[in-house]
């Protein structure tokens, strides 16, 4: 366990984390040197609930071994543990942490469950630790047989409890605050819809609207691709450019009017006319519960999300929108990150992945010097 390699996070980008942007923020620190140093890190939180009777629900509650270093012999959430670095991390590998930890604690495989979905993410401090936590609010089948780790928990304890017997565990001192927290915001809210699946989708039945949600650093083919597709199936395109009021940042060097101009100069080389979609800006608001909230607050309404990230599919499947298929690119080649490398190298490959009118904007607002720049900066400051 102590050569576990750790998914870590500088204290200044957790904020980022809530839109995402997770692979481009973390980096590799082996767990004791992590811990003995306050690094930052990931970690995975599930609550399980299951139907026991027509309305009645149970919850499974961790207690933890009296050989805990912290929290010993404390009730907590299902299973909980390390995020290990991988590159390329994102929300589905993460998911895969949590599916791991089930297995690892408690016995419960990815079939015993009726649905995992990502519920919330929080960033948790104490005097040991700092740790970001990624919460999974999962559905177990109701004949479930756990299988119990004796070295992680109280066996005779761990188990599923009714809702008096959870609420007289609240109120005791014996339950870890960042897990009593969320406890308490189940017990309030309307879990046999979720069980259910009783929610109707928010959106329409036609394929009127589309939304595409992006952060455009810069517009490059992989995007045209993408919108071409849109296009052919919706007869009105709303496209949100995420991170609006970020720019001038290694990851965000361009301003949101710039990369309006980016969007306005490819649609019109390739004769999509105006009055077939809209840009909007889209602020971070550092705040994944409400992120889909705050987005519809500004775009309105539409029918389904057209989105390649992990990310963004789930907050919005979260909150019972539509989405469309993915619709395949290169990623390794089409992706912001990797053309914005390339730029900072002075590797001209990069030119064949951008639209010449996108390239002519980026000259014209001098935005090859400041992407060389903003990495040189990035890299002095590391």
């Amino acid at each position: 366990m102590e050569d576990e390699i750790l998914a870590c996070i500088k204290e200044k980008d957790i904020k980022y984390l809530h839109s995402g942007q997770i692979a481009k923020h973390v980096f590799p620190v082996n767990r004791k040197e992590a811990h003995n140093k306050g690094i930052p890190h990931l970690i995975v939180r599930i609550f399980i609930i299951k139907r026991k009777h027509k309305n009645d629900i149970e919850f499974l509650i961790q207690k933890r071994s009296t050989n805990k270093k912290t929290y010993p012999g404390y009730f907590t959430d299902s299973a909980s543990g390390h995020i290990v670095y991988e590159k390329g991390l994102d929300l589905s590998s993460i998911k895969e942490n949590a599916y791991r930890e089930l297995e690892e604690e408690v016995g419960i495989k990815e079939k015993d469950l009726k649905k995992l979905i990502f519920y919330d993410f929080k960033s948790e401090k104490d005097e040991l630790s700092r740790e970001v936590a990624y919460i999974f609010l999962g559905v177990a089948k109701e004949n479930i047989d756990l299988t119990l780790n004796q070295e992680e928990l109280e066996t005779d304890s761990t188990r599923f409890y009714s809702r008096s017997e959870l609420e007289n565990i609240i109120n005791k001192k014996d339950l870890v605050d960042h897990s009593k927290e969320v406890w308490k915001e189940l017990l309030s809210s309307d879990l046999n819809s979720f069980i259910n699946d009783r929610e109707k989708s928010k959106n329409g039945n036609n394929n009127s609207i589309a939304l595409f949600i992006g952060r455009f650093q810069p517009l490059h083919h992989g995007h045209i691709y993408v919108l071409y597709r849109i296009f052919e199936i919706y007869e009105y395109v709303k496209i949100a450019i995420g991170s609006s009021q970020i720019s001038h940042t290694k990851e965000n060097p361009f301003t949101k009017e710039e990369r309006k101009r980016f969007i306005e100069a490819a649609l019109k080389k390739r004769e999509i006319r105006e009055e077939n979609y809209h840009i909007y800006y889209v602020p971070d608001i550092f705040n994944a519960k409400k992120w889909v909230e705050h987005v519809v607050s500004i775009v309105g309404n539409f029918d389904k999300v057209v989105s390649n990230s992990n990310w963004v599919r789930e907050l919005f499947k979260n909150e019972n929108y539509e989405l469309s298929k993915k619709i395949t690119i290169f990623k390794n080649k089409y992706n912001g990150t990797h053309i914005r490398e390339l730029i900072a190298e002075g590797n001209e490959k990069y030119i064949s992945l951008v639209p010449n009118e996108v390239l002519d904007i980026i000259k014209d607002c001098n935005g090859f010097e400041r992407i060389q720049e903003l990495n040189e900066e990035e890299d002095n400051y590391d």
